[in-house]
């Protein structure tokens, strides 16, 4: 593969991605800033120098920066209570003298609690939202698959195994019962445990009848009670399904539960690497990113589009953990505001920036040790060295 070639298909399609979901984060921040009256004095995508800019009727300097990996936003006043102790060390007069009444007005610092807090949480709030219209879009001009009885996958020593299934195989009934939908199947199989099943199979271009005895499994209700199923011991085949477009408001209403539902599925795979049970291997850097990009983006627009409405609830989630340095760091110091009823001291949050900042480094090379494992870069650099 030639450099030009890899960077079309692999590079061109991360950025894309990448500048989506740092413009629409950061947004969100800059929307409330100005419904608050705070100035903005700089949105940036990218860091570093700036290629490309211009200034706007507000007074915020729009620019597109040398270094594509993040952005940022600059708020008049938001670091005056570290600037007022001396902290950083570098403040000039003109930071270190007092606001005239029009500054007050205008500066983040001088915002009420409540505002300072919202404005914070717009970004990843930005990000949540991006990822609902995303995945509503989607079931709108694509639809929401709904499977037909095909088999995608068949599991070792299940009954299905054992009757003779093939991957591709698509089931046309049962006993007689015509069937058309997995979910048919599903019901079909569920209560026929340990009884022997006469089910005409479609494959290829031919149509024939196998022997299927379900495997019996015990169930856990809700309410506690333990039922007996039965298992043929298969799984969809996602190439066979029918999409079915839905209108805008359960579009809506899509897009809100698969974000919620891919929030709670992260959060809960993060618990369970907390607690051990399950590795973290799974725990992608940009690299990896930067190569699924390019995977969806050549599987076409949908799947690239459902790629970067993932990405956008990993993004808003991760801004939300209480580190310092991340908006999630910003809201657990003004929780202690709000508990103490006065700011924390410059001193504790320069620490506590230090501490997330270590952290957040921390993760970056764990997450991008994982990549070139992943990816066997290691491996790739071995071979060539020997």
């Amino acid at each position: 593969m030639s450099v030009l070639v890899f960077i079309w298909y692999y590079i061109v399609p991360f950025l894309f991605v990448l500048t989506v979901l740092v413009y629409v984060h950061e947004w969100g921040h800059y929307w409330l800033a100005r419904r608050n009256n705070v100035r903005v004095e700089v949105f940036s995508i990218g860091f570093g120098p700036e290629i490309f800019g211009w200034t706007n009727g507000a007074g915020t300097r729009w620019k597109i920066s040398a270094i594509p990996f993040g952005g940022y936003i600059k708020m008049f006043g938001e670091s005056d209570a570290i600037a007022d102790e001396g902290i950083d060390g570098g403040a000039g007069e003109a930071e270190q003298r007092p606001l005239t009444p029009e500054e007050r007005a205008v500066s983040f610092h001088f915002k009420s609690l409540g505002q300072r807090a919202a404005i914070v949480a717009a970004g990843p709030i930005a990000n949540f939202l991006l990822a609902a219209v995303l995945f509503a879009g989607l079931v709108m001009v694509y639809g929401v698959p709904r499977h037909y009885a095909g088999i995608g996958e068949i599991l070792p020593k299940s009954a299905a195994a054992e009757a003779g299934f093939e991957v591709g195989d698509r089931i046309l009934s049962i006993d007689g019962e015509p069937v058309k939908w997995f979910a048919d199947l599903v019901r079909i199989v569920s209560t026929k445990a340990g009884v022997p099943l006469n089910i005409k199979v479609r494959r290829g271009d031919r149509e024939m009848m196998l022997v299927a005895t379900p495997k019996k499994f015990k169930r856990k209700s809700e309410d506690g009670t333990v039922d007996e199923i039965g298992l043929l011991g298969v799984r969809y085949d996602p190439k066979q399904a029918e999409y079915e477009r839905q209108n805008p408001v359960m579009a809506a209403w899509v897009g809100i539960e698969q974000t919620a539902l891919l929030t709670g599925n992260i959060l809960s795979y993060l618990g369970q690497v907390i607690t051990g049970k399950q590795k973290a291997d799974d725990l992608g850097g940009p690299i990896r990113i930067a190569k699924m990009s390019g995977q969806m983006a050549q599987g076409g627009l949908e799947n690239l589009i459902f790629f970067m409405a993932a990405l956008s609830v990993n993004l808003g989630l991760i801004n939300l953990f209480p580190i310092p340095l991340l908006d999630g760091g910003h809201l657990l110091f003004y929780a202690a505001e709000a508990i103490r009823g006065r700011p924390l001291g410059p001193r504790a949050q320069e620490y506590g920036f230090r501490f997330g900042l270590i952290l957040v480094l921390i993760l970056m090379v764990f997450a991008t040790w994982n990549d070139l494992v992943h990816l066997r870069v290691i491996e790739f650099i071995k071979e060539l060295a020997t």
